[in-house]
């Protein structure tokens, strides 16, 4: 089996324009989040992530494709443009090393073009017209479809629909394709925006949101005894993975190696998280396994954390399940609570900061953690980043609606 490593990343978040300046301001403890006060009729939920209006952004792409795109397909081809660049210094420049056919693509949202639609019919209620692209804009898999396009990825397409767990899951399966040889080179991750007001009321009305109202450092509070539900994020982010060998044929600079990926289902409810976490368990075991890793290895944990009662101490039960008391001694973070939840893209742009904290040494602290629930008892690194940590082999787990959960482990090349 091939060893796949990863070369690239971008991201578009609240909290920056680019995967670098998310980073920066987690560690400045900056949130991508604020107070809104009047997010739509019968919403409860006040605190939102959303981009700033910044339409310059996508000027960049060409007319005849941004067209097609709705909010969450543009951010999307925003952050495989950054992490292309980054990969490859060019985008174009991919050319000079990988055939069209070996280029695979899986680009993954969990609502994909609803706000778009919403709009559309709109349009066609009050005016007997819609848009004439609108079949093509609220395609879950327009943002996969774009990238191909733009970058003449002509191998492997797929777009994963997964909900919460998505950005994990389409790194893990561009992982075990280039793995197994059906790619040499990847972009995966997730995007989501949800930002039209029935579609807030939609996951607001299952009592997912967060309940404060008037305080932000209350808004999203993981394994806080106070946290009441998350704070919705819009954003994006993209992996550019390539098999090691010709990585390093080409000199690429290896940011990261992933070397297991597990993935299960709860197969219970469409929202609650499995009370036997056999899944969760499962996924970690599976994960640490394919990566010829034990508990002890593990140095780091990027939690899924969504600040909501039900996940948090669930998330706590199957991290100690699955690795013992070994769990007890490794440090784990939400940052959720700096970025809110990216949804689908929220697998993705953790798995950027467990290669961030690999990076830097750094590991970021979980924001807002004053009064911790007694019983999520792991270290959640609370309120301090921990600087000077000697970081090798970090985990990142995610878990979604519909009961999707996966695992993925990110290393230094070794």
């Amino acid at each position: 089996m091939n060893r796949v490593v990863v070369t690239g990343y971008g991201a578009v978040t609240a909290l920056g324009e680019t995967a670098d300046d998310s980073w920066n301001s987690i560690l400045n403890k900056s949130f991508g989040y604020r107070m809104v006060d009047d997010p739509g009729p019968n919403i409860r939920a006040r605190c939102f992530a959303f981009l700033p209006d910044r339409r310059g952004r996508y000027t960049w792409i060409p007319k005849a494709i941004l067209r097609c795109l709705s909010p969450f397909a543009r951010n999307a081809v925003v952050a495989a443009r950054e992490s292309l660049a980054h990969a490859f210094g060019d985008p174009a420049a991919m050319a000079e090393h990988y055939a069209p056919h070996e280029r695979a693509i899986i680009i993954g949202t969990g609502w994909g073009g609803v706000d778009a639609s919403n709009s559309i019919h709109a349009d066609y209620r009050d005016t007997g017209l819609g848009d004439a692209f609108g079949s093509l804009t609220t395609m879950p898999s327009v943002a996969t479809g774009a990238c191909s396009i733009l970058w003449q990825m002509r191998g492997y397409q797929n777009t994963v629909n997964a909900a919460c767990a998505t950005g994990t899951i389409a790194i893990g399966d561009a992982f075990e394709l280039i793995r197994s040889g059906r790619a040499r080179v990847a972009l995966a991750g997730g995007s989501e925006s949800l930002k039209d007001s029935t579609n807030v009321w939609n996951i607001d009305v299952l009592s997912a949101l967060s309940k404060e109202t008037s305080d932000v450092h209350r808004a999203c509070c993981p394994f806080d005894r106070r946290r009441s539900g998350f704070v919705l994020a819009e954003g994006a982010a993209v992996l550019c993975l390539e098999e090691l060998e010709s990585a390093v044929r080409r000199g690429a600079k290896i940011l990261g190696e992933v070397t297991g990926y597990g993935n299960f289902s709860d197969a219970s409810d469409f929202t609650a998280p499995s009370e036997d976490m056999a899944a969760r368990i499962l996924s970690i075991e599976t994960a640490l396994k394919q990566a010829g890793r034990r508990a002890r290895d593990i140095q780091y944990i990027n939690a899924h954390g969504t600040s909501t009662p039900l996940n948090d101490l669930n998330e706590t039960n199957a991290i100690k399940a699955a690795l013992g008391t070994a769990a007890f001694g490794i440090p784990i973070s939400s940052t959720k609570s700096y970025s809110g939840h990216l949804i689908s893209a929220a697998g993705s742009f953790e798995t950027i900061v467990c290669l961030k904290a690999i990076e830097s040494g750094i590991i970021p602290a979980t924001a807002n953690l004053h009064e911790p629930d007694q019983n999520c008892d792991l270290d959640y690194v609370p309120n301090e980043h921990r600087h000077a940590q000697s970081l090798s082999v970090a985990l990142n787990l995610s878990f979604g609606f519909g009961g999707a959960n996966a695992a993925l482990v990110v290393e230094r090349l070794r």
